[in-house]
């Protein structure tokens, strides 16, 4: 039986992150990985360009039944802490907007770093390897069919349910259960809205169009793009909405589809126009998404016809439109998994299981989530980082 200080299991983000800090303190590390490719999800972010994380990255834009959980991991390790990993290896990088940070180049660029990182602080990497149970007396054995290998301590990184095409797995979540740890109920998150079949027959002339709108579910608003799909509704405004809904079905959001303006001011400033009412909107909206709002014989009437509570009644729509949502596109098409590990169970500052000592959780298998464009992964360096220096 191989003997190590800490074993990692999972080689996404928070597992990399986890194995190369514990490495650089001299512990004897061991990187379990089970399927044959590290960093998968890292290698597909950001359309092949990694968004490594986000500039405006804080505890206000994560989601966690405990929302002062993140505080402690997050101030730990910074976007500025991984910006000067990722300067230091001269990895060229660039803002996109609000705040959303890129690779110049390729994802592979952060894999590299990250593996060169864990080659630095002598982590050993074993792909391909299916750990199949842990258990724990005075040391971790942790049983795989490569063998069984020992530890003072074990690093859960195994992520979420979301893209099961690259090996996403509930692992993580019976594993927790196994050592008394209670799990907040997962469902897919950063995903792809579906709607009611009748909603869906009209919809369908839609698919395709974008519209920057400002997207509202109770509290939550998010002002960003939408796209209406062949199946509902897409885009970040959508996919940040997503993350907000206690369930899908029969769940109602709201989209101003025009939040930069005041359509009842102007409206009425151009109260005397020959132009027709959808002839006049079509100059802020696109013409299908026109002609599909058209409910109305008085759309097509010139503006000076159609009375001002009509005109009222018109922006109202446009800044208020209901959709009812009927699911989503599910974890295939989710960027993350909402719920995980619950965190009442952790320690806030090292990520450990307080019952538990020497086991720890990390990453998108516990109950955080954040926000779309790049929060998540800064949670996985500052949960990694966390239980990297801690164990």
């Amino acid at each position: 039986m191989r003997s190590y200080d800490v074993i990692v299991i999972g080689g996404g983000a928070a597992g990399l992150m986890a194995a190369l800090q514990a490495g650089r303190r001299g512990r004897k590390v061991l990187l379990i990985e089970h399927t044959a490719k590290i960093g998968e999800k890292i290698r597909i972010s950001g359309g092949g360009r990694c968004n490594f994380t986000n500039l405006g990255a804080s505890p206000a834009n994560y989601l966690c039944t405990n929302p002062h959980f993140v505080k402690s991991a997050l101030s730990g390790f910074t976007q500025h802490d991984f910006i000067c990993m990722v300067e230091n290896h001269g990895i060229q990088y660039h803002e996109k907007t609000l705040g959303q940070l890129f690779c110049d180049g390729s994802s592979k660029q952060i894999i590299h770093m990250l593996l060169a990182e864990c080659q630095q602080a002598a982590v050993e990497i074993l792909l391909s390897c299916r750990v199949n149970d842990i258990s724990k007396s005075d040391h971790f054995s942790v049983i795989s069919d490569m063998g069984t290998f020992k530890a003072t301590s074990v690093i859960i990184a195994s992520g979420g349910l979301s893209i099961p095409q690259i090996g996403a797995s509930d692992f993580g979540y019976h594993l927790a259960q196994k050592f008394g740890v209670a799990i907040v109920a997962p469902q897919p998150a950063l995903v792809p809205l579906t709607v009611s079949a009748e909603d869906l027959q009209s919809f369908r002339s839609l698919s395709g169009i974008s519209n920057y709108s400002l997207v509202s579910y109770g509290k939550a608003k998010f002002a960003e793009n939408i796209l209406f799909t062949h199946r509902g509704l897409s885009g970040p405004a959508i996919l940040q909405i997503s993350s907000y809904l206690p369930s899908f079905a029969g769940q109602q959001i709201h989209i101003n589809l025009l939040p930069s303006l005041n359509m009842a001011e102007l409206l009425m400033e151009n109260k005397n126009s020959k132009k027709t009412l959808c002839n006049f909107l079509k100059q802020y909206l696109s013409d299908r998404l026109v002609d599909f709002m058209v409910d109305d014989p008085l759309w097509h009437q010139p503006l000076t016809e159609v009375k001002k509570v009509s005109l009222l009644a018109v922006a109202q729509r446009l800044h208020h439109f209901p959709v009812m949502i009927q699911g989503s596109e599910g974890y295939q098409k989710a960027e993350v998994t909402i719920g995980g590990v619950d965190t009442n169970a952790l320690s806030s500052k090292t990520l450990m299981v307080k019952s538990v000592p020497g086991l720890f959780f990390v990453g998108e298998v516990v109950d955080v989530t954040g926000w779309l464009g790049g929060y998540n992964f800064q949670w996985a360096w500052s949960s990694g980082y966390a239980a990297g220096q801690a164990c």
